[in-house]
């Protein structure tokens, strides 16, 4: 018994001390374990920053890629509307037509900005090109092989990015069928260079790249990775990028980039092939689905890992300090004290706290009186704008009123001069018992007055305000009352009327009255467009496409210039001398067509002259 007391006796000193120095490895745990949470929350707050950096940057370069590639989506097509183009695919053998279209392709290009045109006829041999004087010239050459020349033969548009077969030069591929009467007769490629691109896009820590569909990086801020794949790939797609010589002569072999970990946000953690300090990077993408392009934006992490460490060590820092300040309490027994302190803060906060909740309801409630203030306003205002473009619309009718008044003046002239006569005949004969040759001068005279009334009622029907009603208006009558205000100028100017429409039945959703207004505006525009002609024909004509009622007004003026066409509808703009227009007519005419659910469109003729075709909506009742 003695021997075990003392033994126990030297052990009770190590458990006081093991008791006491158990809460302390307890706090040192748990400032480790703080710690290292801020060294992840912070890593994380830091990433998410870099993500949200980054997808904003692919944002901007989607959107800089999609509008340099939709200057351009629309050339293609425009060149089926040059004669010559049409005539050399139908004439392959005629070299004076050759040389005018590459001229031709070469302005375009020049004008455009784009690398190089180039027509090709239906079995894939170009016929002419942009670059015709280079030594390399792409005329003669057969690009059948090519996707998107495979594509634009089988009547869709193609796009395709690709290295140069012939320079090597990469660029995007436009191509458009060339039509003529409905027949395809070629194809019309365009070619872009969007390396420069690259000019833009973020240089040092930072990378971007733009990958295909099977993953091959064709655009980059790192030159060296360009012509990469993200990973192997598989045999079918290289004899498949073999055939089209995509990437021509480029080995594409694997960038060697390795997956770390995914996070869940969609970004992925990812080891390039850069120097060890730069080797983890945050790796986003954003797709464009059109043309299954793919863009990869490569974050550095050195800054995101350099601020978790730091904010590791600042709460390490923090926390030692912490409990130097609760050491120092505890030594000079201020615990007390300092709860009093702690507790007048608190309510001197929680006081504060209602002052400001006070002050902010109260400017939240101002600010709600302020919005609706604004929207009485917003409405009103919209009121007036209404208001005020249903008077440029009356004031359009009475401007084409006053282009017609020295007509009505002749058209009332007449009837007036034969009624003074033919009354002061009738009361001669009346007084001389010639009662029968003056009852045919009565007669005469309520012809007379009765067309005079048909031509005054008219004129007004057409100068009265429109309601903003639509309802089912039959098309023939519409063209006939408008043609009845300007016939008397197609009398006296000696223009030949002409009129097709192969149904009498078609009804448009619109209003009679502003449909009238536009016909009248147009009619008028082609008499003053054929004042100086030799043939002056004024044709309109009436077809069904679908669900839409056609109205062509065609003249044999001058047509339209191309430099004037962007600016045909746009208020205030005129080719006429001064005083003789006001250029409303055509701005207020197609407002009203657009009212109407449908627009008003213009173009050149191939004969010469110019052609507006109103498209309205078929009636309901017309399409029951």
């Amino acid at each position: 018994m003695a021997a075990a007391a003392q033994t126990d006796l030297p052990s009770r000193p190590g458990r006081r001390l093991l008791r006491r120095a158990a809460p302390w490895v307890l706090v040192l745990l748990c400032c480790i374990a703080v710690a290292v949470l801020a060294w992840r929350w912070t890593e994380s707050a830091a990433t998410d920053k870099l993500r949200l950096a980054g997808a904003q940057r692919l944002d901007s370069y989607a959107v800089s890629l999609e509008n340099l590639l939709s200057k351009y989506d629309f050339l293609p097509g425009t060149l089926e509307l040059n004669k010559d183009v049409i005539a050399l695919l139908q004439r392959p053998d005629d070299e004076a037509l050759r040389a005018d279209v590459n001229a031709y392709l070469e302005q375009v290009n020049r004008l455009s900005r784009s690398t190089t045109i180039y027509i090709v006829n239906l079995q894939g041999l170009t016929q002419a090109s942009s670059n015709w004087r280079q030594p390399d010239s792409f005329v003669g050459d057969n690009v059948a092989f090519r996707p998107y020349v495979r594509d634009a033969l089988r009547r869709t548009p193609g796009g395709f990015y690709g290295v140069g077969t012939t320079r090597g030069e990469p660029g995007y591929f436009f191509a458009h069928g060339i039509y003529h009467n409905g027949r395809m007769l070629g194809v019309a490629t365009v070619k872009v260079n969007i390396e420069t691109l690259e000019n833009g896009w973020v240089q040092g820590a930072d990378k971007v790249m733009l990958t295909d569909a099977h993953g091959v990086v064709f655009l980059s801020s790192v030159q060296d990775w360009k012509y990469r794949t993200l990973a192997p790939l598989s045999a079918e797609v290289l004899q498949e990028l073999e055939v089209s010589r995509q990437y021509f002569s480029h080995a594409l072999l694997p960038l060697g980039m390795r997956a770390l970990r995914k996070l869940d946000n969609g970004a992925t953690i990812v080891a390039t092939p850069a120097p060890a300090d730069h080797a983890r990077m945050l790796s986003q993408t954003r797709s464009l689905a059109p043309r299954k392009w793919q863009f990869v934006y490569l974050s550095d992490l050195a800054p995101a890992e350099a601020s978790a460490r730091n904010a590791f060590l600042f709460t390490l820092l923090s926390e030692a300090l912490l409990l130097m300040l609760v050491l120092y309490g505890r030594q000079r027994r201020r615990l007390g004290r300092q709860r009093q302190r702690a507790r007048v803060d608190l309510q001197r906060a929680y006081d504060h706290l209602e002052t400001m909740v006070a002050e902010r309801t109260a400017s939240l409630q101002q600010m709600t009186h302020n919005l609706s203030e604004e929207n009485v306003v917003r409405r009103q205002a919209e009121q007036k704008l209404r208001q005020a473009q249903s008077e440029l619309v009356q004031a359009g009718k009475m401007a084409v009123l006053g282009q017609m008044s020295a007509g009505i003046t002749h058209e009332l002239n007449q009837p007036l001069t034969a009624l003074r006569t033919m009354s002061d005949n009738a009361r001669v004969l009346i007084e001389r018992g010639r009662l029968d040759e003056a009852k045919d001068n009565l007669t005469t005279i309520s012809e007379l007055v009765g067309r005079m009334g048909a031509l005054t009622g008219q004129l007004r029907q057409f100068a009265r305000k429109s309601d903003a009603s639509l309802r089912p208006v039959p098309v023939a009558a519409a063209i006939t009352a408008a043609l009845f205000l300007v016939e008397r100028r197609v009398e006296q100017e000696r223009v030949n009327f002409r009129m097709s429409m192969l149904s009498q039945d078609v009804y448009a959703l619109c209003d009679s009255n502003r449909l009238e207004q536009v016909l009248v505006n147009l009619f008028t525009n082609a008499l003053d467009a054929m004042a100086g002609c030799e043939v002056r024909q004024l044709a309109v004509s009436v077809t069904r496409s679908f669900n839409k009622a056609m109205i062509a007004v065609s003249d044999t003026g001058p047509g339209i210039p191309a430099s004037v066409r962007g600016h045909l509808f746009e208020p205030f703009f005129t080719t006429k001398p001064q005083g003789q227009g006001l250029g409303l007519g055509l701005a207020i005419s197609e407002q009203i067509i657009r009212e109407f659910g449908g627009q008003l469109l213009a173009e050149s003729t191939t004969a010469g002259g110019a052609r507006f075709i109103i498209e309205l909506p078929i009636a309901q009742q017309e399409t029951a």
